[in-house]
């Protein structure tokens, strides 16, 4: 029953994360486009383990 509760607040957080990485991705966007590139994938690397954890 916990497990329920537990993934909620775990993919939560992910989505939480994502948002943020793609906020600073922005952000950088404007004055460094290497940094920003990296946070963008970094937001894809959290957006695919939200999908895979979706899934299950």
């Amino acid at each position: 029953m916990f497990k329920i509760f537990n993934k909620n607040a775990s993919l939560k957080k992910m989505h939480k994360k994502h948002e943020q990485l793609l906020k600073k991705a922005y952000h950088l966007s404007k004055s460094n486009r290497m940094l920003s590139d990296q946070k963008y994938a970094e937001a894809e690397e959290v957006l695919n383990k939200i999908k895979e954890a979706e899934k299950k």
